[in-house]
């Protein structure tokens, strides 16, 4: 079996692999697989321990966690992916403009970068968010506007490597424009890293969204979102453990999934590793 083979079959990227895509198939077939509706109220129903009828039990509204689950995952895992889709782009190519360009526009751009890190995420998206006003679609953009500086920073220190290259000085003795540098021969080369740092950062991702949506900043009620789930049952921690502890353990496991796929990746993609 080849070097490469076998760190393709690491334990890491093989377990965190299994998690996520469980995860996203019970996110897409959520619907199916309960009849329970996530929203709909029964007080009758209230805070019933986990049973044959309600497999995960009900919250203080008798709302079925389980389907509530689903059809959470489904909101958590959307915000992850559009966050990565709106920030790894900008970010590696801000980096790699930064680090190809070099001079006043690197300087420019770093400083910029500067500022956003100098914050918390969570401290930063929560105060873009109470600006903006509660709901989704200002949940990502905070999110997004909060999560791409480390991609900035990331994609300049590989471009400050890869511009002294051979094969880059070629292509400028060539007539080669700095756009085309940058677009055609360095980007390219970032997309490994890139995708490592995307997929170890989706568990940073869901726990600030999870933070908003405790807060009550993130998804709008009655919309089920692991995060205000987990606010909502916090005062019946403990009677009703269930209602809170079944959404925090969901969080902690897609959190591995996404940390171990990430370190799996990280140990097939570095040379040194091989």
């Amino acid at each position: 079996m080849s070097d490469h083979w076998r760190n393709s079959l690491n334990p890491s990227m093989i377990i965190g692999s299994m998690i996520i895509g469980a995860v996203f198939v019970l996110a897409l077939l959520g619907p199916a697989l309960t009849a329970m509706s996530p929203t709909e109220i029964d007080l009758a129903s209230r805070l019933l321990a986990p049973s044959r009828e309600h497999w995960l039990g009900t919250d203080q509204l008798g709302r079925d966690i389980l389907s509530r689950l689903l059809h959470g995952a489904r909101l958590s895992l959307g915000v992850v992916v559009l966050v990565i889709v709106l920030v790894a782009p900008i970010g590696i190519v801000i980096g790699a403009i930064a680090g190809v360009m070099g001079g006043a526009i690197d300087a420019l751009f770093m400083r910029v970068t500067d500022v956003f890190l100098a914050f918390p995420r969570l401290i930063l998206a929560l105060a873009m968010v109470a600006a903006l006003g509660p709901g989704i679609e200002n949940a990502v953009l905070a999110i997004a506007l909060t999560a791409w500086p480390p991609y900035a920073r990331l994609a300049r220190a590989e471009t400050l490597v890869l511009r002294n290259k051979d094969h880059i000085a070629a292509i400028r003795v060539l007539g080669g424009s700095e756009t085309r540098i940058v677009f055609a021969h360095v980007l390219p080369l970032l997309l490994p890293s890139t995708l490592v740092r995307a997929t170890l950062d989706m568990a940073g991702i869901i726990l600030t969204a999870a933070g908003l949506g405790f807060l009550g900043l993130g998804v709008r009620p009655p919309a089920p979102e692991w995060g205000s789930m987990i606010a909502e049952g916090r005062q019946f921690l403990l009677d009703a453990w269930w209602v809170c502890t079944v959404p925090g353990l969901a969080i902690l496991i897609v959190s591995l999934g996404f940390n171990l796929l990430g370190d799996g990746l990280r140990d097939m993609i570095d040379a040194r590793s091989r």
